[in-house]
């Protein structure tokens, strides 16, 4: 059996996943709906198996990944979403997920990824394989918003969420002066000029959806 850390900004969630993994076994031994806690606990812990969300309130579960990546921690990640786009599957690949499931799929879904993970085996849940093969069939032209940087995909998130530069800095640990350079970079990046233009394209490539606006 293994340690399992839980990562997802949703409290009924992580009951739910507890419930099930400790049912069969498995220990968790913390969880989080924060990427930077939650990388303090990963290093301090060293648990085998992440369960990993993509959306965390305003920040993403890439992120996180790709600390774990950056820092080359022994725990392996799986992504536990509810977004079925071939590009974030793509890119949680890139960044070393071992697996990928989809929420709603059955409790043993979840508990044949953890079991496979834990033994290195990569996990595509129900699904999710042709959703990679897609996403590794536009790798040659990826999304515009995939190739921004961690810290850059933060702040188009809060930008387009509504959250002034100074409450951006406040969150980040930025300056307004600094936040507002990002922005003009990035909107220059991505070929829009106004703030509607970048909304519609957060949308549109699944860093958003229209209800969280």
């Amino acid at each position: 059996m293994s340690d399992i850390y839980l990562v997802d900004d949703h409290a009924m969630m992580r009951d739910g996943l507890r419930a099930v993994l400790e049912g069969a076994g498995h220990r968790v031994v913390g969880e989080s709906d924060h990427p930077t806690p939650a990388l303090a606990d990963l290093i301090r812990l060293a648990p085998a198996v992440m369960l990993l969300d993509l959306h965390l309130d305003q920040r993403s579960g890439f992120e996180l990944l790709e600390q774990v990546q950056r820092r080359k921690l022994s725990t392996r990640a799986i992504m536990l979403t509810m977004s079925a786009q071939a590009r974030h599957v793509a890119e949680a690949m890139r960044l070393g997920a071992f697996g990928y499931v989809l929420k709603g799929s059955p409790s043993r879904e979840v508990l044949s990824a953890v079991e496979a993970v834990a033994n290195g085996r990569k996990h595509l849940g129900t699904g999710v394989a042709e959703l990679a093969v897609e996403g590794l069939m536009h790798d040659a032209a990826p999304s515009s918003i995939a190739a921004l940087s961690a810290r850059e995909q933060q702040v188009i998130l809060l930008v387009v969420r509504g959250h002034t530069s100074v409450a951006i800095g406040e969150q980040l640990n930025l300056s307004p002066k600094t936040v507002e350079s990002y922005r003009s970079r990035l909107m220059a990046k991505l070929g829009v000029s106004d703030l509607p233009a970048l909304v519609r394209l957060a949308i549109r490539e699944g860093l958003i959806s229209a209800d969280d606006r």
